[in-house]
């Protein structure tokens, strides 16, 4: 912190304070006589001249900011009730920079996907892909083909031609050069392009989720032939252009009006601003300084009145409470992760944040394809808990004592809960609370933990159960057979039959407990209307979004 001295005293021109033609009233006792002989200079009359300018000015400046009042008035007058051309929208996790090609974090994707940037393939509001650039695409039997037919005459915001180099220039870029989620293109053989109008994906062996990883970054398409600064512009082909990047602050967009597409932007300018501050970001919206919150604090959102619309939206936020199944553990002996399980009670754990969030059995959230509820497993039962946790020689006398370690991101409330409910099953539980890069050392890295806690926010990351070397040190054979099946598979329904078959062994063998799938709470001022509610911290659409301020 720059330290300002703000107590030294003001230099002063010595010469100023006295003239020879100053009449001599030191030796008056009144400091208002005295001050007014100080200025009892004579007026030249370039003086005059000088004070009579900024009178004028003086005078000119009120008019003008009665005029502009008025007018001002009168455009919200005219504004209540017609579509206003700005939204503004308050959002929490902001970019440092806008290269989305190499920085991870989903604030970019957020922001950018959909908006300014596209993709071969999108992806709605409910994880589903759509055509994108691709306006259609067939798929070869034996799944080794996907061949993509492409919208005539698309062109970037700089108004060069997008065409079906394009796309093989960026894919083949992503695969060269790793670009973040390069690896999401699992057994990428090659890239070609028969015409401007055709795109050809060739797979060494079939990859079910292929078209699922390409509504993200891995199938984003960029301009060849640009040049700009990836930091801090960007040049895309979606309905929104890049007005103004603020780091840590504020993304502005303006419509393209030459947008090639029917998914035009409805509303001129849309502002992202970014709030640390879950008060200040309440406010704003009161204030009218932001017409949409996303998030909005369940808490805080119900202070907000009927001039506001508020809801949770579905996403794939999984709050998972792992447990180190690692031998020499504890937590290895799979009664010990039951009791844990039962002794959790996670309709509390929901109330206690605000009742938005989803109680979640297994790996799985419920717009991941294989999803199922699994919630039935594990209900709350205390005196099942105490049991398995005495047939692993555990008893009140002999608690079980293990750590949970957990970022400071998450606060202490969660520790303070899962602390208090598993007492109660004779498990002393121990909070660890720790800066990010100490858990993502000791816990992530090293594996030198009881429990963590985390929120998994990924969508399609049930593979991470399929890896012995991932943190939660799981190692099952039948587990990994099945979803290696699944993502071989050409046949989407047998996929998500064999994705389902798979998170059922992962839960019942209580690998970790999935404390609640996070629900993001949005809030919109009433009269906006097309902001995606589901989805919307990972994708965010925008085009469709108007605001209509009340009459």
């Amino acid at each position: 912190m720059t330290q300002q001295n703000n107590g030294s005293p003001t230099p002063q021109n010595e010469h100023s304070s006295a003239s020879e033609n100053t009449p001599n009233t030191s030796a008056s006792t009144d400091s208002s006589l005295q001050a007014h002989a100080k200025s009892e200079k004579p007026r030249s009359p370039w003086r005059t001249w000088v004070i009579a300018i900024i009178a004028v000015i003086i005078v000119a400046a009120a008019v003008f900011a009665i005029v502009n009042h008025t007018r001002a008035s009168r455009s919200a007058q005219q504004s209540a009730g017609e579509q206003a051309d700005t939204v503004t929208i308050g959002l929490k996790l902001a970019p440092t920079n806008l290269d989305i090609r190499n920085t991870a974090g989903t604030a970019l994707d957020q922001a950018l996907i959909g908006n300014v940037y596209e993709g071969l393939v999108s992806r709605n509001s409910e994880n589903k892909v759509t055509p994108g650039l691709a306006k259609s695409w067939d798929v070869s039997k034996d799944g080794l083909t996907y061949t993509f037919h492409l919208n005539k005459n698309m062109h970037f915001s700089n108004g060069d031609e997008l065409n079906a180099q394009d796309v093989v220039w960026s894919i083949e870029q992503l695969e060269e050069k790793k670009y973040h989620d390069y690896d999401t293109l699992r057994n990428f053989k090659s890239v070609t392009a028969p015409d401007d109008d055709t795109v050809v994906i060739t797979l060494s062996k079939p990859y079910s989720q292929l078209l699922w990883s390409l509504s993200g970054r891995a199938g984003l398409v960029f301009d060849k032939d640009a040049k700009y600064v990836a930091k801090t512009q960007a040049v895309g082909s979606g309905p929104y252009k890049l007005a103004k990047f603020t780091p840590n602050n504020s993304i502005e967009l303006v419509a393209d009006e030459n947008y090639w597409g029917a998914n035009k932007a409805k509303t001129k300018n849309v502002t992202l601003r970014y709030f640390a501050d879950d008060d200040a970001a309440v406010n704003a919206l009161k204030s009218g300084d932001v017409q949409v919150l996303a998030p909005v604090n369940a808490t805080l959102a119900k202070s907000l009145g009927d001039d506001y619309t508020v809801k949770a939206g579905d996403g794939t936020d999984k709050y998972v409470l792992a447990m180190n199944n690692a031998s020499g553990k504890a937590t290895a002996d799979k009664r010990v992760r039951q009791a844990i399980r039962y002794a959790i009670d996670h309709e509390q754990l929901i109330a206690s944040r605000g009742g938005a969030d989803k109680a979640l059995g297994g790996p799985i959230p419920s717009l991941d394809p294989g999803y199922e509820d699994l919630t039935n497993l594990y209900p709350h039962d205390l005196a099942k808990a105490k049991k398995l946790l005495s047939e692993a020689g555990y008893s009140a006398s002999n608690p079980l004592k293990l750590t949970l370690t957990y970022p400071n991101t998450y606060g202490t409330e969660l520790g303070d809960q899962l602390r208090s409910q598993l007492k109660e099953a004779n498990i002393d539980l121990k909070v660890n609370v720790v800066e990010f890069s100490t858990w993502l050392q000791d816990v992530y890295t090293d594996k030198d933990y009881d429990l963590s806690m985390v929120d998994h926010n990924e969508s399609h990351d049930f593979s991470q159960w399929t890896n012995p070397d991932y943190y939660y040190g799981y190692d099952n054979k039948e587990v990994q057979d099945l979803a290696s099946k699944a993502l071989s598979s050409t046949d989407e329904t047998q996929a998500d039959e064999d994705l389902k078959a798979a998170a059922k062994i992962v839960s019942e063998d209580a690998a970790a407990d999935w404390l609640f799938n996070y629900r993001v709470t949005s809030a919109t001022a009433k009269g906006v209307e097309g902001f995606p509610f589901n989805m919307n911290q990972t994708v965010m659409p925008l085009a469709q979004l108007t605001y209509t301020p009340a009459k």
